[in-house]
């Protein structure tokens, strides 16, 4: 190993700062003695539609290693040591990371790290509220408190300071300690199985990419629209999408929500009224008002394909049998001592007893658990 690569004040001060591509090699070399990894990102994403990664934080007992991707040549071997399947990724609330992670990879058949453990889900299946933060877990696990006053920092801005290295080390330093032990628990409770069928459904790809036909599925409270509506949304989002990916900008700098609900929904003839349009930009009005009075007449001309609009509203009965399903739901994850929502969510007793869908209830560990009992419940 070229232990001249890394400093003797990355040794003293217990952080690798990786900042040249030498020194990489050498870390990993370091990491690569364990049979896991911890792993975080930073990045920022306010001004693009992809993310800009700016750091990867790695440790376990052999190393705590922070990568400034920004000053390295190449994340090739960065990418490959995360990916390598013989070694455990341990993160907290994982699926940014996971996703920015797929994004950094060059184009083409692009890969999500794994197997994978994700403490912020064997919180929950331990009993601690779902959406548990790193911090907060932390604390109660293991007695560490983090300091805090850096989470909204700009992780592109050089050089680092000593404050900000800290900060980012943290973020795994601790992870692998914490690993052990909700590992540990969920053996001994025999739930690690559970943990693993909630981390492999991480592992799927397309959870970390928007193809521009589906990109209308973003929006929440559509099942309203006419065939018209509905096709035209579909055209305004997808036109939307490609934009947002050719100019690597949010897709609401492009078009907000709000702009594209309201034209789908009033369909404009002219420009006259497309100006009608709430929270419209001028500039867009003047240089794209034609393209979306044309994307507005192509899903007109396509809404034959659409189904009818669903309007539905659930009866009384409906809506108190969810709520019984839902009390059902919160006594069992009380007795056993699991989060609640890891068990089931409002979303699940509406899809059951409205439309009558169980996928995600007759699933895994989550069907012996509680999706019998809550279909028997639903049917009797």
């Amino acid at each position: 190993m070229n232990t001249d690569a890394i400093s003797a004040e990355s040794v003293a001060t217990g952080i690798v700062h990786v900042t040249r591509d030498d020194q990489l090699a050498s870390a990993l070399e370091l990491l690569a003695r364990g049979d896991y990894v911890a792993l975080d990102t930073e990045f920022l994403r306010e001004s693009t539609y992809y993310a800009k990664l700016c750091l990867v934080q790695l440790g376990n007992e052999h190393a705590c290693v922070v990568v400034d991707v920004l000053a390295l040549s190449s994340l090739e071997p960065l990418i490959d040591f995360i990916l390598d399947q013989s070694r455990l990724k341990v993160l907290h609330a994982g699926r940014q990371d996971m996703e920015v992670l797929v994004q950094a990879q060059s184009a083409g058949a692009q890969q999500v790290p794994g197997p994978l453990f994700d403490t912020q889900v064997a919180a929950g299946l331990l009993g601690l509220p779902g959406q548990i933060g790193y911090g907060d877990l932390l604390s109660k696990r293991l007695g560490v408190i983090l300091p805090k006053g850096l989470a909204r920092t700009d992780w592109s801005r050089r050089p680092l300071s000593e404050e900000q290295l800290h900060y980012a080390a943290d973020d795994v330093r601790y992870l692998g300690p914490l690993y052990q032990q909700l590992r540990d628990e969920l053996q001994r409770r025999e739930r690690l199985d559970w943990l693993e069928e909630e981390a492999s459904a991480l592992g799927n790809p397309e959870l970390y990419r928007t193809a521009p036909e589906d990109a209308w599925q973003r929006l929440k409270g559509t099942t309203h629209l006419q065939p018209a509506q509905r096709a035209a949304l579909k055209q305004l989002a997808q036109w939307r999408e490609v934009r947002a990916v050719e100019a690597n900008k949010p897709r609401g700098w492009i078009l907000s929500d709000e702009a594209l609900r309201y034209i789908s929904e009033r369909l404009p003839q002219s420009l006259d009224e497309l100006q009608q349009t709430r929270d419209l930009p001028p500039a867009v009005l003047r240089k794209q008002g034609e393209t979306l009075l044309q994307l507005v007449q192509s899903g007109i001309r396509l809404s034959d394909a659409e189904a009818p609009a669903r309007d539905f509203r659930p009866s009384n009965q409906q809506q108190s049998q969810v709520a019984r399903l839902m009390q059902l739901v919160r006594s069992t994850a009380e007795r056993i001592n699991v989060s609640p929502e890891l068990l089931a969510t409002r979303r699940d007793m509406e899809q059951l007893v409205y439309f009558g869908k169980t996928e995600h209830l007759q699933q895994g560990w989550r069907k012996a658990v509680i999706g019998d009992v809550l279909l028997a419940a639903h049917q009797a």
